[in-house]
């Protein structure tokens, strides 16, 4: 479930480029905008019945987040039950290749609908089927309950940009702490200096081995949506803008993504990422199976959404995780022995990002 940002630092390249204006999909910003608020409106959370309930539910668990955001999903509708399946289709075997992403990214769209379900009026049970090798959702009339984690949802982001560096409270620390464990998950949060910048070199280092690799940097340009109009054909990907980088014509992205997207400049702008964080938190499973990685991701996600209601903000890092060569050592400089770490995500206050997008609805049907 990582993301990366394409740091485009050209500057020669775009000087020299007088079509870069007539090429820009800057003509385009208003539909991109457009559909970035039909996406991520909040709803009516009265008067929704029946099917039109269901798929303003999927609706809500889409906007989870999910590796590369290549949203990896599909739900099957019936009377009682919503039952979300992975989509092979959009797997990333490069960077996640047992899918441990992918389930996560699931567990995420579940929590969302969870939470979007209760404030309909709908109590919704999730547990992973072995059998169907999905994760299936039985929903039961109860008390609507719209809390501030279902309000926060069309807020959430994952803000890929420079932070306050400021500390949090003890009281906000705790909050997170609480939303982000349960049954089989637990949560680190390193907040002090030497274990944040302990974190930074792991992260350094894997960061380096996958831009190392000719098969991750192959699959990770095929995500990048590099001008508005590839994000709004596509409403998947990592689209430049959402990073704070500039759109371009895709032809200049896909030759300057491999002239100028540098490991040494990658590892700079994670350097100063981190450390202009709050904190860092290493989610931790007891069990590295599917079913414990779906609640890795609910778990995460009531971490994100929590934040989002403090007005924090929170991005990924989780090279460290990603990088097989990498991950003992990390594991272990955790203290965490044998146990597999999951996620990484540094977090801190700072500015709202543009948002992403996401697919309608009707095509992540089945």
């Amino acid at each position: 479930m990582s993301r990366r940002q394409f740091t485009l630092s050209a500057p020669a390249l775009l000087a020299g480029t007088p079509l870069m204006s007539a090429c820009s999909p800057d003509a385009n910003a208003t539909s991109y905008e457009d559909l970035v608020a039909a996406t991520w409106r909040p709803a009516a959370v009265t008067g929704v019945n029946g099917d039109a309930l269901h798929r303003e539910l999927v609706r809500y668990a889409t906007l989870a987040p999910s590796s590369h955001n290549t949203q990896c999903w599909k739900f099957r509708l019936a009377q009682q039950t919503i039952t979300v399946v992975p989509d092979v289709s959009r797997r990333c075997p490069a960077v996640d290749p047992d899918d441990h992403h992918l389930w996560v990214s699931l567990g995420c769209a579940t929590e969302n609908l969870a939470q979007a379900a209760l404030a309909h009026g709908q109590l919704a049970d999730a547990r992973y089927d072995t059998a169907q090798q999905a994760v299936q959702i039985t929903l039961a009339p109860t008390r609507a309950q719209a809390s501030a984690l279902f309000q926060a949802i069309p807020s959430r982001q994952c803000t890929r940009g420079d932070y306050d560096g400021k500390p949090l409270s003890t009281t906000d620390l705790d909050l997170l702490q609480r939303a982000g464990t349960a049954n089989g998950v637990r949560m680190l949060l390193l907040t002090e200096r030497p274990a944040m910048e302990n974190v930074l070199d792991f992260v350094v280092q894997a960061n380096t081995a996958q831009m190392a690799s000719t098969d991750f940097m192959k699959e990770l340009k095929t995500w990048i949506r590099f001008n508005g109009t590839e994000a709004v054909r596509t409403r998947d990907g990592l689209f430049s803008l959402t990073s704070d980088n500039p759109t371009i014509p895709t032809w200049l992205g896909e030759l300057a993504f491999g002239m100028f997207f540098k490991p040494q400049g990658e590892n700079d702008k994670y350097t100063r990422q981190i450390r202009s964080s709050a904190g860092i938190a290493v989610f931790v499973s007891d069990v590295a199976d599917k079913a414990h990685w779906v609640e890795v991701g609910r778990c995460y996600e009531r971490f994100a959404l929590q934040a989002t209601a403090l007005g924090i903000r929170n991005a990924f890092l989780n090279q460290p995780v990603e990088v097989s060569s990498v991950r003992p050592s990390f594991s272990a400089a955790l203290g965490l022995g044998d146990l597999r770490p999951d996620l990484v995500v540094r977090f801190g206050r700072g500015p709202t990002m543009p948002s992403s997008l996401r697919r309608p609805v009707q095509a992540v049907l089945l």
